[in-house]
C-alpha cells in the first residue's frame, strides 16, 4: 500500500493521511514520514472487550473527519467505517463476491477489481486512485520501507556480540502459514553450502512456537560457525534494518520477503500454492522458483491455510542453489553466458 500513500502525498502534499490495519503489522508502517497516524484494528478479541474496541477506534477516528477514505481490502469492518467516517468520498474495490447492494452502499465510487491472479497487489490497489483522477508512473510504483536510526544501531549492537562485521545473507524459512514453508533439510542444505563458502548466514523468524521450532529444526541439521540465528529477537522494524544491510534475501511467501523487495535487497523467493502474479517480490532484482515449476500444484483457493502441511516439497536443492549463485555472481554468470553463446556461434 506504500506506493498509494506516495502517489497521494505526491499530489497533495499538505494532506494528513492516517492508515487503518491489523494491529500485528502496524511496525512496518510505524517509521514512514508520510503517514500521519497509524489506527490498529484487534482481531484476536471477543465478546465485550471486541465491542469497547470498536468503540473507542471509532471514536477516534471519527474525530479526524476524513474527507476521502479509501478501502483496499475485502474486509466488511473497513467497508463499514468507509461509509460512517467519509466526509467526501469513500472508495472502495469491485470484489466480485462483495457485489451484493450492501457493498456498494458503503462507497461513493468503486474501482474495478483485476482478474484473478492478472495484476500485482500493488498495482490493484494504485487502482482505487483511478476515480480520483490520480494515474501513477510506472517509476512511482514502487513500495517503501521506512527504518530509524535505532533500529540501524540496534541491529549493529546485536551483530557485533555475534561477531558478524561483514557481508551477510538473510535467510527468513518460515511463513505465518506453514504451507508455504519449504523441507527443513532443503534449507539447511542450502545454508550449509554457502556457509562452506564463507558466506556468513543469519536465520531470522518471528518469536512465536512454531516458527521457533521451524528454524531450530534448521539449525540442527548445519554445521558451522558462520551460520547464527536471531529468531525470535528481533522486531519487524529492526528485522527491517538486518535484512536492509543483507547482500541476499532468500525466503518464502511472507511478509519479510516483500519488506526484502521494498529495501531493493536481491531476493530468492520460494513459493508454493500462491498467486504468484499477485505477490511475487515487486520491483526489485529476484528470482521466484514456484513448486509449480517442478511438479504438481493445488490451486491457492483449495488450501486450508490451518494445515501443517507444506506444498513445496518438488523445489529441489541444486535450482534455490542456482538462483542464489546467479544473484550473488552475476557478473559470473553473465561472462559464462557470453562465452557459451560465443561457443554456440
Amino acid at each position: 500500500m506504500t506506493p498509494v500513500i506516495s502517489a497521494l502525498k505526491k499530489r497533495f502534499p499538505t494532506a494528513e493521511i492516517d492508515v487503518l490495519l491489523y494491529q500485528e503489522t502496524m511496525p512496518i508502517l510505524s517509521r514512514n514520514p508520510q503517514i500521519n497516524k497509524i489506527w490498529g484494528l484487534q482481531r484476536s478479541l471477543r465478546g465485550g472487550k471486541k465491542l469497547l474496541h470498536y468503540v473507542q477506534l471509532f471514536s477516534g477516528l471519527s474525530s479526524r473527519k476524513f474527507d476521502w477514505v479509501i478501502h483496499l481490502s475485502d474486509q466488511w469492518n473497513g467497508a463499514v467505517l468507509s461509509r460512517v467516517l467519509h466526509h467526501g468520498e469513500a472508495v472502495g474495490i469491485a470484489y466480485p463476491r462483495r457485489l451484493n447492494g450492501h457493498w456498494e452502499k458503503c462507497f461513493t465510487r468503486l474501482t474495478e477489481r483485476a482478474a484473478d491472479n492478472s495484476m500485482h497487489a500493488v498495482e490493484q490497489n494504485l487502482l482505487a486512485l483511478k476515480p480520483l483522477g490520480i494515474e501513477v508512473a510506472d517509476q512511482d510504483k514502487r513500495c517503501t520501507m521506512a527504518i530509524a536510526r535505532q533500529d540501524r544501531e540496534q541491529v549493529r549492537v546485536q551483530l557485533d556480540a555475534l561477531g558478524v562485521h561483514d557481508h551477510y545473507i538473510v535467510v527468513h524459512p518460515a511463513a505465518r502459514w506453514f504451507f508455504k514453508c519449504w523441507e527443513d533439510d532443503r534449507f539447511a542444505e542450502v545454508i550449509q553450502t554457502l556457509a562452506n563458502e564463507g558466506w556468513t548466514v543469519i536465520l531470522t523468524g518471528a518469536p512465536n512456537e512454531q516458527e521457533m521450532q521451524l528454524v531450530d529444526s534448521i539449525l540442527s541439521k548445519v554445521r558451522s560457525e558462520n551460520v547464527y540465528s536471531l529468531a525470535g529477537k528481533l522486531s519487524l522494524n529492526t528485522l527491517a534494518a538486518l535484512i536492509e544491510g543483507a547482500r541476499l534475501f532468500i525466503g518464502v511467501d511472507s511478509a519479510p520477503m516483500h519488506m526484502a523487495a521494498a529495501l531493493q535487497i536481491d531476493t530468492v523467493a520460494l513459493f508454493g500454492p500462491s498467486k504468484l502474479n499477485e505477490w511475487h517480490p515487486w520491483m526489485t532484482r529476484y528470482i521466484m522458483l514456484s513448486n509449480a515449476d517442478f511438479g504438481e500444484q493445488v490451486h491457492p483457493d483449495s488450501i486450508d491455510t490451518s494445515t501443517h502441511r507444506r506444498y513445496l516439497a518438488e523445489i529441489p536443492t541444486q535450482a534455490v542453489m542456482e538462483a542464489v549463485q546467479s544473484l550473488l555472481h552475476p557478473t559470473d554468470r553473465a561472462e559464462s553466458s557470453q562465452k557459451d553463446a560465443s561457443h554456440h556461434e
